[in-house]
């Protein structure tokens, strides 16, 4: 009988994020084919495991999975793993799967850590109906495309981005989608965890240098996708805008602070707040 391939989901950052299962699995697998063995080496010894490893990254996946299908069909178990978080979702992998499925040998996926949901629920966009769309291109003329084919989606969007390439994507961002609202998320489950969430524009005039792979959740760009961010109504709406003017320098910059809370324009909010008051 052939063996089976695990699809082994990894800590993002903290080492203590791994499940039972996935510890108990990388120990019995004949096994492990990692995206970076020196990297992957930290979390072996961090939980003492002593199962050898072998390298599967995307400038060696399509000369290796043969040997490794070969070994699977004559009865080895194989755990694959990433750097961090789920095989294959923006990682190599996908050739050797899509091989071992040819070969008819059992792929068993362990759920575990995703840098993609988790920067997801903690944002506070809309998660009920999301894209991930992996990293945008690298040169300008293709990346301004992607962002063009993407300007009409109206639910939540979620990618990655380089340190040195994520103001000049937000840049482009601003231009083709509008100025939505994103969460940038950084070093998630670390020490510095960092997560902002605040229009386009106002991260683009952040001072701060960016550093670390960013996981960024794009806002739908209507207020009617942000069912969980509804504008208030009648009496709520007049005591949270006179809650935010107390802290506020004017009543002008309390309008555009509730404004963009709400994802709708300063005028929408006016006439909101002139209607409710009569």
């Amino acid at each position: 009988m052939s063996g089976t391939l695990y699809l082994v989901a990894t800590p993002i950052g903290n080492l203590e994020d791994i499940t039972l299962r996935a510890i108990r699995i990388l120990r019995e697998v004949d096994l492990i084919a990692a995206e970076d063995t020196r990297h992957t080496a930290k979390l072996l010894r961090h939980h003492e495991i002593g199962t050898k490893t072998t390298s599967l990254h995307e400038h060696n996946e399509r000369e290796k999975s043969p040997a490794l299908v070969a070994r699977l069909r004559e009865g080895e178990s194989i755990a694959l793993l990433s750097d961090a978080g789920t095989p294959i979702i923006s990682d190599p992998g996908l050739v050797f799967v899509r091989q071992a499925l040819d070969a008819c040998v059992q792929v068993v996926p362990l759920p575990g850590p995703s840098s993609v949901i988790t920067a997801l629920v903690a944002s506070g966009a809309p998660p009920s109906s999301f894209t991930f769309v992996g990293f945008p291109p690298g040169r300008s003329n293709d990346k301004k495309s992607w962002c063009l084919n993407l300007a009409a989606e109206t639910h939540t969007l979620v990618f990655f981005e380089s340190p040195h390439r994520l103001r000049a994507t937000l840049q482009l961002c601003l231009e083709s989608w509008g100025d939505r609202r994103v969460s940038l998320c950084r070093e998630m489950t670390k020490m510095h965890e960092e997560l902002v969430t605040r229009p386009i524009s106002k991260h683009l005039e952040a001072a701060s240098t960016p550093r670390g792979e960013y996981t960024c959740v794009v806002w739908p760009a209507s207020s009617a996708d942000q069912a969980d961010l509804a504008l208030p109504r009648g009496a709520a709406l007049l005591a949270e805008f006179g809650q935010i003017t107390e802290n506020s320098t004017s009543r002008r910059t309390a309008v555009k602070e509730m404004a963009e809370k709400y994802g709708v324009t300063t005028r929408e909010l006016y006439l909101k707040l002139e209607i409710t008051k009569k």
